[in-house]
């Protein structure tokens, strides 16, 4: 049971992993140190909305309208971490 512990966490760890980049990723396209009309850009971009947007569409649809500002991404970083806290203090029960 141990294995499946660790195989949980390591998935929790590169999802945060993927959040990570694509929170960095948005702001430096926001700050337009990054432009999209480069074809790597695009793509690393595309590939990220692509994973995380089934996590992000239910978030935004309990939210309530923020205009611009997007807290979906805040919201499942949040909820990240949460499950990770959990998962760790119930260690036990995993071995």
């Amino acid at each position: 049971m141990q294995s499946l512990y660790q195989i949980i966490m390591l998935i929790l760890d590169v999802a945060w992993f993927i959040m990570i980049a694509h929170i960095i990723m948005s702001w430096l396209i926001s700050f337009q140190v990054l432009n999209l009309y480069q074809p790597i850009v695009n793509n690393i971009w595309n590939g990220l909305n692509r994973l995380l947007e089934p996590i992000y569409a239910p978030i935004r649809r309990i939210l309530p309208d923020t205009g611009g500002l997007d807290l979906a991404p805040l919201v499942a970083f949040i909820g990240l971490i949460a499950i990770r806290i959990i998962l760790q203090n119930n260690v036990a029960l995993f071995l």
